[in-house]
C-alpha cells in the first residue's frame, strides 16, 4: 500500500489503536462467558408462550443466522438447553441439496425435532411451513433476504398466525434504523395485512438499506442525519407505495370469456368427482403399507401417525426418488388436503400422487407382484347382465424430459395408467378410469361355468399388437398434448423468473467490480477486492447459463412406448346367471330385459333433466362413476347422475365401489336416480347424498334396499 502523506500515517496508526481496543474488548467479552444476545434467545426458548406451552409442549421454530460459526455455536447451546440431540437440526451452504431435503423432512414430520437453525441456504426453495415461528438471530442488511426468510413459513396454506422475532442490540446506530423499519412494517401490516411481507424485498434495495445503515453508524449522532434516515425509511414503507407494490406483485390474470370460464369450472368439477384423493389412495396405501411391514395408527379423524417406515420403502426411494426423501417416521400423514393443517395439531404430510412415500410404496408393491399382473386373472362384473365376456388390459404410459435421474435414467414428468377392453369381435374401447374397482374375483365354483370361454379361440390370438396400436393412436397423443401444453408454459415462466433474478445479481456485481476497481486505482484499499467481485459476476453468468440449459432440457418432452402391465378376463354376471339358470331372484328379473330397462331409465332421466331446465349429456360409456352429466346454468355447475333402472317390484339395487367413491368425492353435486318401470307407469326418484361411508377394501359392489334408501331421505327425494 502506497502512503503519500504524513497525515495518512497518523490516520492508519489511529485506526490500528482503535482495532486493538476492539480486539481487547472482544476477548474480554468472550472470556467473561456472558452473551447478552444468547441470553435473550434463551429466554424466548424457555419463557415465550408461543414457543413453549405451560404444559411444556414445544412448537416448531426456525432460527436464521448470518454465519456458519454462529450456527454451530447456537446448535450446541440450544441442544444443551433442550437436552436432546435430535431436537435441533441445522442447514447451511455446505450441506448438499439431498441432505437439505432430508433435514427439512425431519424437521417437518419428526415430532421430536423442534428447532431448525439455518443460514440463508435454507431460503433457497425450501418450504419450512411446518413452523409458524421464526427468530432472526442476525439481521441481513437486505430487505429481500428478510422477505425470503419469512417466506419460508409465511406462505399460501399456512393456517397459523406467524410470529417473527428480530434480535437487535438496543441503543446502537444499527438498531435505530432497524427499529424504525420494523415499526413501519408492523403498522403497515395492520393496515394492509400480511401481504406487506410479499413485497418487502421491493420496498428498498439491499444497497439502499446498507447505505442507510453505514450512514447511521458514521453520522447517526447528528440529529439532522437521523431525521433524514428515518424519512427515507418512512417513504419506502408508505401506505400508498406498499399498495402499488402489492398490486404489481399480484399475478396477471388473462381475460376469459364466459364460455371459457364455464368450461374451466366444468373440468374442475369433473376432476373433483374422479379424483383419487382421498378414498382410492387411502384404501390402497393403508393396506399396502401394512403389507410391507409399516406401522401406521389412526390419530385424529382422517389423520395417522407413522412410527416406522420399512427399510424396503426407504431404500427403494433412494433409487427412484427425485424430490424430498422418505424419512423413517411421520408425526402425521393424511390423504385429505383439508386435514393437512389443523389448529393446534401437528402438520400432516399429504399422501398423494407424487409424494415420495406413496411413490416408493407403489414401486415396491409393483416389484413384488408384477408377475401376478402379467399372469392375469378372471374377474366378474357384478352389474353387467350381458352375455359377452371381454379382455381388460392395463397399460402404463410415461412422458420424459431430457434431464437425468441419479441412476442415469431420463426423468419422468408424467405417468398415466389406462384401461382398454377388447371383445371377441376384436373391437377395442376405453374401459374408463378404474374399472377393476367395480369387479370381483371369480369364485372357484364359478370357474367351471366359464370353461368354454377360457377355451375360446379368440383368447389364443396375439392381441397385444392390437392393444398397443390402439394406445399409440388414441392414448399417447392426447396424453402428450395435455402435458406439453402445461409444461411448456410452466417452464417458460420459470426461465423468465430465473433470468430476472440472476441478471439483477450479475448487474450488481458487475457494477460493484467497476466501482471497486476505480477505488483501487485511486489508491484506496476496499474490503472486497474488485477481482473477487468480478469472479462473483462471472460465476453468476455461468450459473445462469447452467440453469437455462437445465430448464431447456426440462422443456424437451418425448413420449415413451406404452407398457403393457397386465390383463384380466372379465365375465359378465349375466353370463354366469344364465349358466346357473336362475329365474326367481331379483337380479334375473332385472336381467330378463336389462338393455331395454337401461335405455328406458336413461331416457326417463334425460327427459326429466331437460324439463327441469338442465342440459344433460350421456357419459355412461366412459364408466366414470356416473351415467349423466347435467349442466346447471343457474350456478355453472355439473350434476353427476348415476342411473339405476329396475322393474317395479325389485327390492335392491347394486352400486359399484367406483360409483360410491365418486359420490363421496362430490357429494353436493352427485345424484342417484332410481327408475322403477312397469307396463303402466314409470317412477323416477332423485336421491341426494345417497351414500355416507366408504365400502370395505375388498368390496367391489354393495347392494342397497331401495325402500331403505328412499326412507332415509324423505326431504331429498323427488318423484317425477
Amino acid at each position: 500500500m502506497k502512503i503519500e502523506h504524513e497525515s495518512d500515517i497518523k490516520k492508519y496508526i489511529a485506526e490500528i489503536e482503535i482495532l486493538k481496543k476492539l480486539e481487547s474488548l472482544a476477548l474480554e467479552v468472550k472470556n467473561s462467558g456472558k452473551d447478552k444476545k444468547w441470553e435473550e434467545l434463551s429466554k424466548l426458548l424457555h419463557d415465550s408462550p408461543e414457543i413453549v406451552s405451560a404444559q411444556g409442549d414445544r412448537k416448531k421454530l426456525v432460527i436464521f443466522t448470518e454465519h456458519r460459526d454462529t450456527l454451530n455455536y447456537l446448535s450446541e447451546k440450544i441442544t444443551n438447553a433442550i437436552g436432546k440431540k435430535e431436537s435441533v437440526v441445522a442447514i447451511h451452504g455446505g450441506i448438499g441439496r439431498d441432505d437439505r431435503r432430508k433435514i427439512q423432512e425431519s424437521f417437518s414430520f419428526n415430532k421430536n425435532t423442534f428447532v431448525l437453525i439455518a443460514t440463508d441456504a435454507a431460503g433457497e426453495g425450501i418450504n419450512l411451513q411446518r413452523a409458524h415461528l421464526m427468530i432472526n438471530y442476525d439481521l441481513p442488511w437486505n430487505p429481500n433476504r428478510l422477505e425470503q426468510r419469512f417466506g419460508r413459513i409465511h406462505r399460501i396454506g399456512q393456517t397459523e398466525v406467524c410470529h417473527l422475532w428480530n434480535l437487535v442490540a438496543e441503543e446502537t446506530r444499527e438498531s435505530d434504523v432497524f427499529l424504525r423499519l420494523f415499526e413501519k412494517i408492523q403498522s403497515e401490516t395492520k393496515a394492509l395485512g400480511g401481504a406487506v411481507f410479499d413485497v418487502l424485498g421491493k420496498t428498498m434495495a439491499g444497497t439502499e438499506l446498507r447505505q442507510l445503515l453505514i450512514e447511521a453508524i458514521r453520522y447517526g449522532n447528528q440529529e439532522s442525519v437521523r431525521n433524514k434516515l428515518f424519512q427515507k425509511v418512512d417513504e419506502a414503507f408508505s401506505t400508498q407505495r406498499l399498495k402499488d407494490l402489492i398490486e404489481e406483485h399480484a399475478l396477471v390474470r388473462d381475460v376469459l370469456d364466459p364460455t371459457q370460464i364455464n368450461e374451466i369450472k366444468q373440468n374442475m368439477d369433473r376432476a373433483e368427482a374422479r379424483k383419487l384423493q382421498p378414498h382410492f389412495i387411502s384404501s390402497f396405501f393403508l393396506k399396502a403399507f401394512e403389507e410391507l411391514g409399516g406401522s401406521i395408527k389412526n390419530r385424529e379423524p382422517g389423520r395417522y401417525e407413522i412410527s416406522h417406515v420399512p427399510a424396503s420403502i426407504r431404500n427403494n426411494d433412494r433409487v427412484i426418488g427425485n424430490s424430498a426423501p422418505v424419512v423413517s417416521k411421520y408425526e402425521r400423514v393424511t390423504f385429505n388436503k383439508e386435514l393437512v393443517n389443523l389448529p393446534d395439531k401437528p402438520l400432516a404430510a399429504f399422501i398423494c400422487p407424487g409424494h415420495p412415500l406413496l411413490d416408493s410404496t407403489i414401486s415396491v408393491i409393483q416389484l413384488k407382484y408384477a408377475n401376478l399382473l402379467k399372469l392375469g386373472t378372471v374377474m366378474v362384473d357384478p352389474v353387467d347382465y350381458s352375455q359377452e365376456p371381454r379382455l381388460l388390459f392395463y397399460l402404463e404410459h410415461s412422458i420424459q424430459n431430457a434431464c437425468y435421474n441419479r441412476d442415469g435414467s431420463r426423468r419422468i414428468v408424467s405417468k398415466q395408467i389406462h384401461f382398454v377392453e377388447i371383445n371377441h369381435k376384436f373391437e377395442i374401447s376405453n374401459a374408463g378410469y378404474a374399472p377393476y374397482l367395480d369387479y370381483r374375483p371369480i369364485e372357484n365354483d364359478e370357474l367351471e361355468l366359464v370353461k368354454d370361454i377360457l377355451d375360446s379361440e379368440w383368447l389364443t390370438k396375439d392381441l397385444e399388437p392390437k392393444i398397443m396400436s390402439y394406445a399409440i393412436t388414441e392414448i399417447i397423443p392426447k396424453h402428450f398434448n395435455e402435458v406439453n401444453e402445461y409444461h411448456s408454459c410452466f417452464i417458460d415462466k420459470t426461465i423468465a423468473a430465473v433470468e430476472t433474478r440472476l441478471k439483477e445479481e450479475i448487474n450488481y456485481w458487475d457494477k460493484r467490480a467497476f466501482e471497486l476497481k476505480l477505488k483501487e486505482e485511486a489508491g484506496k484499499t476496499p474490503k472486497v477486492n474488485w477481482m473477487n467481485a468480478k469472479e462473483r459476476a462471472e460465476e453468476l453468468v455461468t450459473r445462469l447459463q447452467k440453469r437455462r440449459d437445465e430448464l431447456n432440457s426440462e422443456k424437451v418432452l418425448s413420449p415413451l412406448s406404452p407398457n403393457l402391465i397386465g390383463g384380466a378376463l372379465v365375465i359378465p354376471i349375466g353370463y354366469l346367471e344364465s349358466k346357473l339358470n336362475k329365474t326367481l331372484d331379483d337380479h334375473n328379473l332385472f336381467a330378463s330385459n336389462t338393455k331395454g330397462i337401461e335405455m328406458i331409465a336413461m331416457e326417463t332421466v334425460m327427459k326429466s333433466e331437460v324439463q327441469l331446465g338442465f342440459s344433460p349429456k350421456d357419459v355412461s360409456a366412459n364408466r366414470c362413476g356416473y351415467d349423466i352429466e347435467s349442466y346447471d346454468t343457474s350456478n355453472n355447475k355439473l350434476r353427476f347422475i348415476e342411473v339405476k333402472g329396475r322393474i317395479k317390484g325389485s327390492t335392491t339395487i347394486t352400486v359399484t365401489k367406483n360409483e360410491i367413491l365418486t359420490c363421496l368425492n362430490k357429494q353436493e353435486q352427485y345424484i342417484l336416480a332410481i327408475v322403477e318401470i312397469d307396463e303402466n307407469a314409470t317412477k323416477l326418484s332423485y336421491l341426494n347424498y345417497p351414500f355416507k361411508t366408504e365400502p370395505d377394501f375388498c368390496a367391489t359392489s354393495v347392494n342397497y334396499e331401495i325402500k331403505e334408501l328412499l326412507k332415509q331421505q324423505d326431504d331429498l327425494v323427488y318423484n317425477i
